[in-house]
């Protein structure tokens, strides 16, 4: 199942239409993709089983654009602890 392809202000707009929709969303901003929406309806077991094939879509979704996931968890990781390192200010020359 191909995921659509919206950018992320019509992402937001459209929002209620995407929830109801059973249809992977791929979320862009300036042409990237940024996230997938993926939707779920029904009870808890349906929600296991549409999870599970959430899971696989990505999983096809990510092999086919060759992206390493330890790859992307890593750059992840790496931009979290930067951004949570408290940065040092330089005093300003009088």
């Amino acid at each position: 199942m191909e995921a659509t392809k919206v950018g992320i202000r019509e992402f937001r707009a459209g929002m209620a239409e995407f929830i109801t929709s059973s249809t992977p969303v791929a979320v862009t901003r300036h042409g990237q993709t940024i996230g997938y929406f993926i939707p779920t309806h029904g009870q808890a077991e349906a929600d296991v089983a549409a999870l599970k094939r959430a899971s696989k879509t990505l999983d096809r979704l990510l092999a086919a654009k060759s992206i390493d996931v330890d790859a992307v968890v890593a750059e992840f990781k790496t931009t979290r602890k930067r951004a949570s390192t408290p940065k040092k200010t330089v005093p300003a020359a009088a």
